[in-house]
């Protein structure tokens, strides 16, 4: 017992004195119109949250309490979520979420990568004067204790840990991939490749970067100043940064495992409009892998003051009933039948329409007489009584986007409707 609290009081040193930085600019053009007025990692998901709630929930339950989020692209919703969600922080204890927009503080750009991102905050990242700095991709799902990811930097004596996953073959072409020894030290790293390596007796999978990286302070700012110099870099850290490391200096791999079970543990990557939806449904079964039912891992987020959710009418031709289904408050299924879907906050379905695995966003209204399966509705959406969607595959495509899976994505822009603030 005792060397198990001296474990955790050593893990919770570590976090104390480490910065996080979530990487929160990119255009995230993937997501098709989902992206076209929001960043990806201010778009909603599961029910009540934003993508970006993950990686900073994580940050708070691992004890890391400064966090620094980098905005770039069409960032205005983020940063009000942020401002209305991520504001519990107490100051006097150096505690903090702060937001750092691109600004041209060192060139008449913008950030040019990831690593320039970083590179363009060095001064901020010397006055915190952290041991250890965390970079954190803010557009992925899961839920993992970054503690544990540092104290093996530590222990290991690394210079770079990049946080790993198993990922199959087939998907490996969108990451970074790495090739280590048995001893978890990287050996090689390139970035979405054209022919992935596997995974040595595992010849269907591959070893992936998660875009998670703890780096030693002072390392982390001389590899960035001597990138700044080099004219051919583009200034990233999965195509720069970390193969030019491998080179002379020690990078690590941290496994992404289930302590449970020691396989590996959930992590999705919502960058396409069929991985979204994917991810989002997955939820819906009785014993989803992502558990947000998780007291001891709550993921934290900005809570609307809405009603609780509402079913109504109970007549022989309409009921309104969900099954297999999320429905955030403020919701309303008069006489509708919902299943296997996401509904978030304020939306309503209307009587004798059916929704199914679907994804409903916030302060949607479906009317009465329709059919919605595996669509992707968009926030502020008005869909017309007695419209049809996920029905005729032609009809789709010449109104909504459909996706190679068949997913259809519904916006506003694309019911003639304006775009209401997000």
């Amino acid at each position: 017992m005792q060397d198990a609290q001296q474990d955790a009081r050593y893990v919770s040193l570590l976090t104390r004195r480490s910065l996080a930085l979530v990487m929160a600019g990119g255009r995230g053009s993937r997501l098709e119109a989902l992206t076209s007025w929001r960043a990806k990692p201010a778009v909603p998901f599961g029910g009540k949250f934003k993508i970006v709630d993950f990686p900073l929930s994580n940050c708070v339950n691992s004890g890391i309490r400064r966090i620094g989020v980098l905005t770039q692209y069409k960032s205005h919703s983020l940063i009000r979520h942020l401002q209305l969600g991520w504001s519990m922080f107490q100051g006097q204890f150096h505690e903090f979420v702060e937001i750092m927009p691109a600004q041209q503080r060192l060139h008449e750009r913008w950030y040019a990568g990831t690593a320039d991102a970083v590179y363009q905050n060095l001064d901020i990242i010397r006055h915190h004067d952290p041991d250890h700095v965390v970079i954190l991709a803010g557009d992925h799902i899961y839920k993992m204790d970054y503690g544990l990811m540092i104290a093996a930097h530590v222990e290991h004596g690394c210079e770079i840990t990049v946080g790993s996953i198993e990922v199959p073959l087939a998907d490996a072409r969108a990451f970074g991939v790495m090739r280590t020894d048995e001893k978890g030290q990287v050996l090689e790293f390139m970035e979405k490749p054209e022919s992935p390596t596997p995974i040595p007796g595992k010849p269907d999978m591959a070893l992936a970067s998660m875009g998670i990286y703890v780096f030693s302070t002072d390392y982390l700012i001389d590899r960035l100043e001597a990138d700044a110099g080099r004219a051919e870099s583009s200034r990233d850290f999965g195509k720069d940064i970390i193969p030019q490391a491998i080179e002379t200096d020690r990078v690590c791999a941290f496994p992404f495992r289930e302590a449970a079970t020691g396989g590996p543990a959930y992590w999705r990557d919502v960058g396409t409009v069929d991985s979204f939806w994917r991810a989002n449904i997955e939820l819906t079964a009785v014993q989803p892998e992502l558990n947000l039912y998780d007291e001891e891992w709550p993921i934290w987020t900005h809570q609307r003051q809405v009603p609780p959710a509402k079913f109504v009418f109970e007549h022989a031709d309409r009921r309104g009933i969900a099954m297999d289904s999320l429905i955030s408050g403020g919701c309303i299924v008069a006489g509708a039948t919902v299943r296997r879907s996401l509904m978030f906050p304020m939306s309503t379905v209307q009587s004798h329409s059916l929704v199914e695995d679907s994804v409903v966003m916030p302060n949607v209204h479906i009317g009465e007489r329709c059919v919605v399966r595996r669509a992707v509705i968009d926030e502020f959406c008005q869909i017309p009584d007695g419209t049809q969607i996920g029905v005729d595959p032609v009809e789709d495509a010449r109104r909504f986007y459909v996706t190679a899976e068949g997913i259809t994505l519904v916006t506003a822009e694309m019911l003639g409707q304006p775009r209401l603030f997000v």
